[in-house]
């Protein structure tokens, strides 16, 4: 069994921060429980805000470091794709094992080919949102970032968070019409996929994708749906079948 999940946002202020960090770090614990639990990818913002100087570490979710460092001393592999709120991973998963992928990932797994994702920066959007993404890539900014004192800095970036967060709680996912789903009919022409699976737009979002996978059929287009209001939102591959999880 092979599992994903995305978008847990911890030290986000909206609901109960403690409860969500509570409920995560039992479906990982729960992982090392199910016999044949073979991978675990995590497609990006897992954290709201995470930031690595070389010293410190966000304390938000200290719970969920400790969980998936038992998941990898068990043996089990964990990938994390980085999405727009924990761009900056730059060595403290690496240095626990953790293998730092980056999207578009093309892997084959049960004899399925998957492209894999956070979502956000494939597809066109914004020319605002597209220069703030190539601010938050650049070494320079990184390292000016970095000059700052870790107070002020996650102070600024946790309350730059939680407006755009409040400002934007409402994205309705338009279908076909929506750009990644676009980008991944362009993507899966050039090299077939069976199954599209990314995190970013907070809907649970599950519908068929014309492109031919490799097995002749259509390709699936999955969007894992947040942690932020319940559940344990997820998808399974086992035996080559995908199943998602909403709640």
């Amino acid at each position: 069994m092979i599992y994903f999940a995305s978008d847990v946002h911890l030290g986000l202020t909206e609901g109960d921060p403690a409860e969500r960090e509570a409920r995560f770090t039992a479906w990982l614990r729960s992982l090392l429980q199910k016999p044949g639990t073979e991978a675990l990818y995590l497609l990006g913002d897992i954290w709201d805000f995470w930031y690595e100087y070389r010293d410190v570490i966000p304390r938000e979710g200290v719970r969920v470091v400790a969980a998936i460092s038992d998941l990898l001393d068990a043996g089990i592999p964990v990938y994390y794709i980085p999405g727009n709120h924990d761009v900056w991973l730059y060595s403290f998963w690496q240095d626990l094992g953790v293998k730092v992928l980056q999207q578009p990932c093309h892997i084959e797994l049960h004899g399925k080919s998957l492209l894999l994702g956070h979502g956000d920066g494939l597809a066109p959007s914004s020319k605002s949102y597209d220069f703030m993404l190539k601010v938050f890539h650049n070494r320079l900014c990184q390292k000016l970032f970095s000059t700052l004192h870790p107070w002020i800095a996650y102070r600024f970036a946790k309350g730059w968070s939680n407006s755009s967060r409040k400002s934007h709680s409402h994205y309705q996912f338009k279908g076909e019409d929506e750009p990644l789903y676009r980008y991944c009919l362009g993507e899966c022409a050039e090299r077939p996929a069976d199954y599209c699976i990314f995190g970013h737009f907070h809907n649970a979002v599950d519908m068929p994708l014309p492109s031919v996978g490799t097995g002749g059929g259509a390709s699936r287009f999955v969007i894992l749906k947040d942690w932020i209001t319940g559940g344990e939102p997820h998808a399974e591959l086992e035996g080559g079948e995908l199943s998602v999880f909403v709640r």
